[in-house]
């Protein structure tokens, strides 16, 4: 898929590259959702990924760039499975923290990591990057503690480039560009 065409070299687009998740393990997170969620806006199926690297606002002429970043390191990449770790929340979202079981994602991440600062696309974060997918956001932190969802291991199904365009009701995710994982 790739609508990098569709964007004017001047727009500012708020990017983020993340890894998404196959049919079976969205079509999970939303039962357990429905049945386990409450006090704060549930994320939906479309929203629902892995971020590998939140870039902001860049200018749409260094998207290329910034794809062929996130497809050299996911080409390099070796196979690797996530599974539900545990539910966690900061001040203002829920997520399901991601157990890296063999280390593979977190690999893929410090490569993109590297290569987008090379380019000078992207600030490392002084604090370690955690696999895992936001499935709630929330003003009041509600304090739940609902129990893990059953999504055994999975792979991600792929990689993309993703603009994030604000919304009254929210942000909306649109893919530019999607890569496949190597291994």
């Amino acid at each position: 898929m790739s609508s990098t065409a569709r964007v004017g070299s001047d727009e500012v687009l708020r990017l983020f590259l993340a890894l998404r998740l196959p049919d079976d393990v969205l079509d999970g997170l939303e039962r357990w959702s429905e049945a386990t969620l409450g006090g704060g806006r549930a994320v939906t199926r479309g929203q629902l990924h892995v971020t590998l690297a939140f870039l902001g606002g860049r200018p749409a002429r260094e998207l290329p760039d910034i794809v062929e970043s996130l497809r050299e390191a996911a080409s390099r990449s070796t196979a690797f499975t996530l599974r539900p770790l545990r539910y966690r929340e900061t001040r203002s979202v829920g997520m399901i923290v991601l157990d890296d079981v063999s280390g593979g994602a977190g690999r893929l991440a410090a490569d993109l990591h590297d290569r987008l600062e090379r380019l000078g696309a992207y600030r490392r974060e002084a604090r370690q990057w955690l696999p895992h997918v936001t499935v709630l956001r929330f003003r009041a932190r509600p304090r739940l503690s609902p129990p893990v969802p059953a999504l055994g291991e999975f792979a991600p199904s792929d990689a993309a480039a993703f603009v994030s365009r604000l919304h009254p009701a929210g942000a909306r995710y649109e893919v530019l560009e999607s890569v496949p994982l190597g291994g």
